[in-house]
């Protein structure tokens, strides 16, 4: 299927055979689904950690199903696959009693659980904290919800737009003259996983010194208000609102996208030393430089539209290749703008070798992102492709619980190992309350 890309991203080289992992030996129970909590548990995962994702037999986590969805690997869709690496699926049908005792059993010996279901929907499983800390009091347990476990907003559902939307993030971006947009990347659901990811870290240090395990409970929404930034803080210092401004900087100028003969790209002039060397090195216009208004920041502020009028003519003289090199020598903060496509392959991508080749069974590859962390003492996990649904139930259920096939074969006959009966419930374990 990836013939074509195969002289684009090298194979991955795998980690020292001989060299430790940073969360070697915890164990994570993960009931998550879409995005927000599944790439949290896929970041424990990459550590090192061993995270057993618990989900319904047959169709599985519904993020399975976001195109593109191949045809050699049916509920393996590419979104899915970016945000579920280093996992092993435990297909259970929780609506039945046996698949509920066989997941306590699991949860008595883990150190987490992860889950972002309906509020309400693990109580009435009887795996809420309060019911699984009385099977593993260490047990570090995490929430991850839309706006919260209590109050009045505990049954809204969420997903990251509208948690964009309701936090004021999306009121920020876009132009003046136009609607607010959202960022098509789900930058709440990602920022919001890595919180949770960082919060399970503290509570798993916190558990080494006070031998307590405790409830994390992380909201879309307070994430999202925390992504505005320090607009937030001017806006409580000052009153105003902070209004769209396009690709430009309310703070700084020039910032924004400028086009070359060729090219465009992004330049951000944040202090008056850089907008300096933009001038008088780049430009060769000292004149600007030392001009006492051009030279102040807030001059430039002042002056923005006739300061971008005068660039957008310079810049326009010459193609990308000429300007880039010269703001490189000058350090002027710049980058051309690029696709997703482009990025993945630039000069930067491959020197960091940020996108590699993993090996896959159906489809012989598949390409890989890696997490942006490089441990020089515990090197990330080498990349497993993310599951099928219920590829390692077998695997749990006999070397990590010790079941033997008499007691697997119960379970199966048993209606715990099958897809439950299809029938609306007033609340499924599929509705999940964060992306």
């Amino acid at each position: 299927m990836f013939e074509r890309l195969d002289s684009d991203f090298p194979v991955h080289t795998p980690r020292p055979a001989d060299a430790p992992q940073a969360l070697e030996g915890i164990r994570v129970v993960d009931f998550s689904h879409f995005l927000a909590g599944p790439f949290a548990t896929m970041i424990l995962g990459d550590m090192g950690a061993d995270v057993i994702k618990v989900e319904s037999p047959g169709r599985g986590d519904e993020f399975r199903h976001y195109p593109p969805v191949p045809a050699e690997t049916p509920a393996q869709g590419a979104p899915y696959v970016w945000g579920n690496r280093n996992k092993r699926s435990l297909a259970l049908n929780l609506k039945s009693a046996e698949g509920v005792a066989v997941v306590k059993e699991l949860i008595a010996q883990a150190d987490v659980v992860c889950e972002n279901f309906s509020t309400g929907v693990m109580e009435r499983f009887g795996l809420d904290y309060e019911s699984v800390r009385k099977l593993n009091p260490k047990i570090i347990y995490c929430s991850v919800s839309a706006y919260g476990r209590e109050g009045a907003f505990k049954d809204r559902l969420g997903f990251d737009p509208i948690a964009q939307a309701e936090s004021g993030f999306i009121s920020m971006n876009g132009y003046p003259d136009r609607q607010g947009v959202r960022t098509l990347s789900p930058v709440v659901d990602i920022s919001t996983a890595m919180m949770a990811c960082n919060a399970i870290l503290g509570a798993l240090v916190a558990r080494g010194r006070t031998g307590q395990g405790q409830q994390i409970e992380i909201a879309l929404f307070d994430n999202a208000v925390l992504m505005t930034g320090y607009a937030a803080m001017q806006h409580m210092y000052t009153g105003a609102v902070p209004q769209r401004h396009g690709n430009t900087s309310p703070d700084t100028c020039p910032s924004g996208v400028f086009m070359s003969r060729d090219k465009p790209f992004y330049i951000n002039c944040g202090n008056d030393k850089i907008f300096h060397r933009l001038a008088a090195q780049v430009l060769e216009r000292p004149d600007l430089a030392n001009d006492p208004v051009y030279s102040d920041r807030n001059g430039r502020m002042g002056k923005r539209e006739e300061i971008f009028k005068l660039l957008e003519e310079l810049f326009a003289q010459h193609p990308w290749s000429y300007w880039q090199p010269r703001m490189r020598a000058a350090q002027i903060p710049c980058g051309e703008v690029r696709n997703v496509g482009d990025a993945l392959r630039s000069p930067e991508a491959k020197e960091r070798n940020l996108v590699t080749r993993v090996e896959h069974p159906q489809l012989g590859w598949i390409p890989n992102v890696r997490l942006p962390i490089l441990y020089s003492g515990t090197p990330l996990a080498d990349p497993q492709p993310a599951p099928a649904v219920g590829q390692h139930t077998q695997e749990v259920l006999s070397e990590v619980l010790g079941y033997d096939e008499a007691r697997i074969a119960q379970l199966r006959a048993s209606g715990a190992l099958e897809p439950a009966a299809a029938k609306k419930a007033a609340h499924t374990p599929a509705e999940v309350a964060a992306g």
